[in-house]
């Protein structure tokens, strides 16, 4: 291929570190002979279509060393479903600015996008090279050992959720129930996160109610807090803002809610309607503590590990295109845990588009309602330094 222009987007959630990929596309296509102009889509797909463009060569010294550190997406994002008549306006935006390399910051809708474009360009002779890079908080991206953004979120969520514990434990007699409510669509690895930073079987979270081990219903939640409390004088559980019973139900209602142009359903949380419940039910008092998007974009929780995969996945993102590559998407290989070490691979997007990864079984407690050391093993190292620990009275 002869030389051409980059034009990098991102989209979806924003994460604390997903302008580190931005920075790594950058860095990487500025000492690229094969690239030209290095553009940015203004918020994902919708900035192509509309043809806001920003040119990356040409801003102050300095600015992408504080974006490497700076949260949210600095491009703007979208979740934007591209629509069959929206291809030929994208395909002749891309021509027009002689586009051949594209590359898109995002998750599993994103590579359906990435993936919709590649295959439109294809069928109509422009060469164009399309790589996806990983981002979610979800972490449910297949065919990568984990996502960049999920780390970062991990370490927030197991540090906020130790520090909301003690001080539920402190004065039970007043709120000796506490339910907190994290994002996360499907999957459980960000509920199971929130046990990361347990080190005392006295420790919160005594509950975690990971999707993939749904409890029976409502009743069956109250049981298991009234439980929780009675063993440990008071209970932290933790649920996701999906929680949904075993027939698939939300248990935060069905009406109220709204459907993304990827067909994603929200739903009102469920955390205040448990807290109106516990108190109903069992005559305890309940507090809920609900992080929301803090979680995902606290820089000051960032993960070092995950900011420097961030990076890395965009670095690598840039190579395979000038290597030829197209249609595919990075992924993340871990080489070894001690030393934990890890490369950058890729997979074609079809493998990634509109699929999902839960948290495996054996990564789940025998009770349904814990982590295991395998999971601990697992995700670790995705926090970044080690997490401070905490003392206790005898």
């Amino acid at each position: 291929m002869a030389r051409g222009n980059l034009l990098v987007g991102q989209s979806g959630g924003a994460t604390a570190v997903i302008n580190a990929s931005l920075v790594g596309v950058v860095e990487a296509a500025l000492g690229a002979p094969a690239v030209g102009e290095i553009l940015g889509m203004r918020r994902g797909v919708e900035g192509l279509l509309r043809e806001e463009l920003v040119d990356l060569r040409r801003q102050p010294p300095g600015a992408f060393d504080l974006l490497r550190r700076t949260p949210s997406a600095a491009l703007g994002t979208c979740r934007y479903k591209l629509r069959d008549d929206d291809l030929d306006r994208a395909l002749a935006i891309l021509r027009r600015h002689d586009v051949r390399f594209l590359l898109y910051i995002g998750g599993n809708d994103s590579a359906d996008t990435a993936h919709r474009l590649h295959e439109y360009a294809r069928g109509r002779g422009h060469e164009l090279r399309v790589l996806a890079i990983p981002k979610t908080i979800d972490n449910d991206l297949p065919h990568t050992d984990h996502c960049p953004g999920y780390g970062s979120i991990a370490r927030f969520l197991a540090l906020a959720t130790r520090d909301s514990g003690r001080d539920t434990e402190a004065i039970p007699q007043l709120y000796p129930v506490k339910i907190i409510e994290v994002m996360g669509r499907n999957a459980g690895w960000v509920t199971a996160a929130c046990a990361l930073a347990r080190d005392d079987p006295r420790d919160a979270p005594q509950l975690l109610f990971l999707p993939e081990r749904p409890p029976a219903g409502l009743e069956a939640v109250l049981a298991e807090v009234e439980r929780a409390h009675r063993e440990y004088g008071y209970c932290v559980a933790v649920v996701p803002e999906t929680l949904r019973d075993a027939a698939g139900r939300p248990l935060g209602g069905a009406e109220g809610g709204f459907t993304d142009p990827f067909g994603h359903a929200y739903h009102p949380g469920v955390a205040p309607m448990l807290v109106e419940r516990i108190r109903e039910a069992l005559g305890l008092r309940a507090r809920y503590d609900k992080p929301g998007t803090i979680a995902r974009m606290a820089q000051f929780a960032v993960s070092t590990t995950d900011l420097a995969e961030a990076e890395g996945a965009g670095r690598a993102a840039v190579e395979r295109a000038l290597a030829g590559e197209s249609d595919r998407m990075i992924t993340i290989e871990r080489l070894g845990d001690d030393p934990y070490r890890v490369a950058y691979g890729a997979v074609p997007l079809t493998a990634i588009a509109n699929t999902e990864r839960l948290l495996p079984d054996e990564f789940i407690g025998a009770d349904g309602r814990s982590i295991t050391p395998a999971f601990r093993r697992y995700a670790t190292p995705l926090l970044g330094e080690p997490l401070p620990r905490y003392g206790r009275l005898v």
